[in-house]
């Protein structure tokens, strides 16, 4: 179960946390972002595919400013997993999946519980859980 989403400068959203329950339901009229918070969900378990983030290029997921805000350089999304029952293969309470994109140079990093890590190291604790980037 998803305790938490944190997400910083991903597409539209600038800073939002929510802590989530057994049922969630995103709300608002068009053009809000909910899509966006769907995006930032598969994005951090591991999309590569621009197209199915409504972008031409990784970079467009990273906060391009408004008319009130900056521009910025990073994006960030982490998801917290309650593990309690153990039902990812992950010897913690609680599991935290980051993933974080650099405008300069399109860098990318993941990180599972703070900790540097790579793509299929998360893709890895997903198998046979159900849970995935395709499986929103």
């Amino acid at each position: 179960m998803i305790k938490s989403i944190s997400i910083k400068n991903f597409k539209s959203i600038v800073d939002l946390t929510v802590d989530l329950g057994q049922f969630n339901v995103f709300i608002g009229e068009n053009g809000c972002g909910k899509s966006n918070i769907s995006d930032a969900v598969r994005w951090v378990l591991g999309e590569q595919s621009v197209k199915s983030l409504r972008g031409s290029n990784m970079a467009d997921v990273i906060f391009a400013g408004s008319q009130d805000r900056r521009a910025q350089n990073l994006a960030e999304v982490t998801l917290i997993f309650d593990n309690s029952d153990r039902m990812l293969n992950y010897d913690y309470n609680e599991v935290e999946i980051t993933r974080r994109l650099y405008r300069q140079g399109n860098e990318a990093e993941y990180l599972l519980n703070r900790q540097q890590c790579r793509l299929k190291d998360i893709t890895d604790l997903l198998l046979d859980t159900g849970l995935g980037r395709d499986s929103l």
